[in-house]
This record gives structure tokens, sequence and C-alpha cells, in this order.
């Protein structure tokens, strides 16, 4: 556990002073699956609830461990279609940023609702991430394949998580975890500070 803190206080520093949601910028996103691939990938909000998502998953075990990870790509393309379409959500940054918050709380917390109360959760939060790139989309050179790697990068983000996540296994691993939830919630409340 030890050797694990400075890297969760490096993650949590630089979450914090990354500011607003930068996956987000609309300015040029552009082109095809590598674009797309890269794009979650650069933005610390989308990054850190991604992990969340997958450590919740492996924190509550079978069959959270690969439902959750599925949920949140599902509903986040319908989040998507709706930003494509130009139907608006408000506090879209707002609810990014909550995901966050709530996903590492829920992991630093160890919450074991029910599993349709989790699936809903992740199932919500997944609207605003769809939704905000999703807005994006339109100024893409090719959408589908945009798309495409979008959902592979947000899929291997969720394996990182559950990778980390299985670490509960031992009473070491799950103070990890946990530890790492927190990190993953301070971290959202840095970008919600960040969006006032």
């Amino acid at each position: 556990m030890r050797h694990h803190l400075p890297l969760l206080f490096v993650f949590t520093v630089l979450a914090l002073l990354s500011g607003n949601a930068s996956a987000h910028a609309t300015d040029g996103v552009a082109g095809g699956f590598v674009t797309g691939f890269l794009h979650p990938l650069f933005g610390w909000d989308h990054v850190i609830a991604m992990v969340a998502v997958g450590l919740w998953g492996a924190f509550l075990g079978s069959p959270a461990i690969w439902l959750l990870p599925v949920v949140f790509p599902l509903v986040m393309a319908f989040g998507g279609a709706l930003g494509v379409i130009g139907i608006p959500i408000p506090s879209v940054e707002t609810g990014i940023a909550s995901s966050a918050l709530v996903l590492g709380g829920m992991v630093a917390l160890a919450a074991r609702p029910p599993l349709w109360v989790a699936a809903l959760l992740v199932g919500a939060f997944a609207i605003f991430h769809g939704h905000a790139h999703g807005t994006e989309l339109p100024g893409a050179t090719n959408a589908l394949s945009y798309s495409a790697g979008f959902v592979v990068a947000t899929g291997l983000l969720h394996l990182g998580g559950v990778a980390f996540g299985l670490l509960t296994a031992s009473p070491r691993g799950r103070i990890a975890v946990r530890a790492a939830g927190g990190a993953i919630a301070l971290a959202g409340a840095g970008l919600l500070v960040g969006l006032v």
C-alpha cells in the first residue's frame, strides 16, 4: 500500500489542477478511429470516471464486474445520440464532474447498493458523458470510426479499473482500491470546484 501512495498523490494533484473538463473542448474535433480513441484518454474527467466504473464493478463482484462496464457505453451511446441530434441536457459538465465524485465515493465508502441501483447510477452519469461527446461528433471526419475508437478507449479504461479493482481479493488490496476511489472522488470534487 505504501508504494502506491505517491502514485495516488500525483494522480489526485494532477486531476485537481486540470481545471475545466478538458475532454470537451469543441474546437477542431476531427478525425477517425485514432482521434476517437485518444480523445477520452486526454480528459481527466472521462479517465477517472471510467476507471471508477471498473473499480466499483470489481468491488461489487459478479455480475456487477461485467454489467457496469457494459451499461456505461450502451447508455453513453444513447446520450451521444441526444447530443448529435441537438437535444439539450442541462449542466452536462456538472454531471460529468459529479460522476467522478459520486462513483469514486461509492468505491471509497464500500457502498453495496442493489445491482439495479448501481446500474441506474452508472447509466445516469453515462448520459452526461455521451451527450458531451455527441455534441462534438458532427465535427468528426468519420463519425462512425471516431465513435468506435471512443468506445474502445472507454472499454479499456473500464478494464483498467476492473484490473485494479481485483486487488480487493486481499485485505491490503481492498484498502488500496478504496483509497483509489477516494482519490477519484477528490478529483471529481476538484473538477466541480473548477466549474464554479
